[in-house]
């Protein structure tokens, strides 16, 4: 009777498995799906809690709620089909009393601009998932811009108008946020489907080095700057800077620099100040050692400096350089004289501009935070009267062919990945010995902690979402569950709200897979082994595989016995 029961539970729960992958597989907007099937929860099975009350008043703060409500039941009633979402957006209206009065202000003009105005500067760039490949026989499984992490360097002049269309060429949700934009841009770029685009036209009116980073909404806005998506936008001033005006020139080498952190796993990235494996300059581990910057002595030179983070402060200093001038956030009214290093935290930036020494040499860039420097942000910039010079270095990450990341691949040492499992000495599997009854894997960081697990027959596991959350606009910030995807048995947990929790037992020997359906890419492994004997000691257990028994015996007793002689020895 308990296992007709048993077979039963497990076929409600197999069907359940089975209808989430089918509408994840199927369906171009999985994230949609989840999202809106979670919000019918909050009004039924959810009604009356903690969580419902707390989200329905945040969507109830940034929408018309029966509007909401209504598309999010049609939308979850109607079929699983794949379509391109629209992203037009309609053209706001021409408050034309606050333009006059921002016109009139000593205060630059915001950004805005109808969307229909025509642009100065057509901007386009793709994002999606993929490898990159960041040196030191490393490869880094993420989310890429123009296939690579950072992507290109944008530049334009103060004052254009520009048209940034992003497209979307990967398999879940993407967007955008431009920090040189001052005007709204999420509702233009937000949450754009998998295979569409979306554009917004702005005046870039505020010169500087600005961040510009994938921004989905929600939860998903960090978590897609953690796993890669950014880089630099250059607003060009027509004022000139203070060094180019004393020499009469412009700079003989200009840099763009970007440091960022890689991480491991997502636990690593959202505790603490964060604790990356790896920080780079530009894209890859200690790029500028191995091919550095040329420059003659007395060279005028510009660097763009931005700290995308996103965690850790940087302090950026070139050995044996004092700068002439530094520029907060990259804007020339904001000048500063001297100094040795830019402070800049995540999204900060600088610019800083200098004459390289009549001495010629290798003058080393580094963040003088130096435990990032050790993990790859060092450069160099080597002066060489005979050299031929770098006039531009830009800060898009180096990109390869299909040909050479697969030689790449082949050749490394190491796979890592923050949200799936990557080489095993990287995400080292977490082995429970024989007698444990209960494992825990916290979903923490768009990521599963541990996130392979090693257990024996009738462990049971339980996962508990340990991302904090609220409804913004783009997605249900930090919900997950655990899908099986493969292995000898089926399991599926409902939607898990911030500290709810699933438990399945696993009795069959195997390798079972699983994703959280809302974020594909977060993966997992429990891999389910052969029993053990357990070896009793005292009051403790500690397992060994069975036949040993006997040997451990007799190397004791070989022991013992050699103590013994020693002993005798030296009476």
């Amino acid at each position: 009777m308990l296992h007709s029961i048993t077979t039963q539970i497990k076929r409600v729960v197999s069907l359940t498995a089975l209808l989430t992958l089918f509408v994840f597989l199927n369906t171009s907007q999985a994230c949609d799906w989840c999202n809106n099937q979670f919000f019918m929860e909050l009004n039924s099975s959810r009604k009356g809690t903690l969580v419902s009350d707390e989200l329905l008043a945040s969507i109830r703060a940034q929408h018309d709620f029966e509007a909401f409500a209504a598309r999010a039941q049609m939308e979850v009633s109607a079929s699983a089909s794949a379509g391109a979402s629209s992203n037009a957006a309609p053209v706001p209206d021409n408050f034309i009393d606050i333009i006059e009065r921002d016109n009139n202000l000593e205060a630059r003009p915001t950004s805005f601009v109808p969307q229909d105005t025509e642009p100065d500067e057509r901007v386009r760039i793709t994002l999606s998932e993929g490898e990159v490949y960041l040196g030191n026989g490393v490869m880094y499984e993420g989310f890429t811009i123009d296939g690579s992490i950072p992507g290109p360097t944008i530049r334009v002049q103060e004052g254009d108008i520009v048209e940034f269309t992003i497209v979307n060429a990967g398999n879940i949700d993407h967007g955008a946020s431009i920090h040189s934009a001052y005007t709204q841009t999420s509702k233009y770029l937000g949450a754009i489907a998998p295979g569409d685009s979306a554009t917004v036209v702005f005046q870039a009116n505020h010169p500087g080095v600005y961040m510009y980073h994938c921004a989905p909404g929600g939860h998903a806005i960090p978590m897609h700057v953690i796993l890669g998506q950014y880089g630099m936008m250059v607003v060009e001033p027509k004022q000139k800077f203070k060094l180019e005006e004393e020499l009469g020139r412009g700079p003989d080498v200009e840099i763009d620099i970007t440091q960022h952190e890689i991480y491991a796993s997502g636990k690593d990235a959202v505790t603490g100040q964060g604790h990356p494996l790896y920080t780079t300059f530009n894209g890859k581990l200690f790029r500028y050692v191995e091919e550095p910057i040329m420059a003659k002595p007395g060279d005028y030179v510009r660097i763009n400096f931005l700290n995308v983070g996103p965690n850790l402060v940087s302090t950026f200093h070139l050995v044996g350089i004092i700068w002439d001038y530094a520029y907060w956030q990259g804007n020339p009214v904001n000048r500063l004289t001297g100094g040795q290093t830019v402070t800049a935290g995540p999204s900060d930036s600088w610019t800083v501009e200098f004459r390289v020494p009549p001495d010629e040499g290798a003058y080393t860039m580094l963040t003088h935070a130096v435990g990032s420097a050790s993990r790859g942000a060092i450069g160099l910039l080597i002066a060489d009267n005979e050299a031929d010079r770098t006039p531009y270095t830009s800060q898009q990450g180096p990109v390869y062919s299909e040909d050479e990341l697969a030689n790449f691949k082949e050749l490394s040492v190491r796979t890592i990945n923050s949200s799936a499992p990557g080489s095993p000495e990287v995400d080292v599997p977490k082995v429970y010995p024989q007698g444990t009854d209960d494992v825990i894997v916290q979903i923490i960081g768009n990521s599963f902690y541990p996130k392979v697990i090693d257990i024996k027959p009738g462990t049971k596991v339980t996962w508990v979402n340990e991302d904090v959350f609220s409804y913004m606009e783009g997605e249900f910030s930090g919900i997950h569950n655990a899908v099986a995807t493969s292995g000898p048995d089926i399991f599926a947990s409902p939607l898990l709200a911030h500290g709810e929790s699933f438990s399945f037992t696993f009795e069959e020997i195997g390798e079972y897979e699983y994703i959280c359906t809302p974020h594909p890419y977060m993966k997992g492994i429990v891999n389910v082994s052969e029993p053990t004997e357990i070896i009793a000691s005292g009051n403790s257990n500690r397992e060994a595989p069975a036949g040993l028994s006997f040997i451990a015996l007799v190397l004791a007793a070989f022991a013992a016995f050699l103590s013994y002689v020693a002993l005798i020895r030296r009476v």
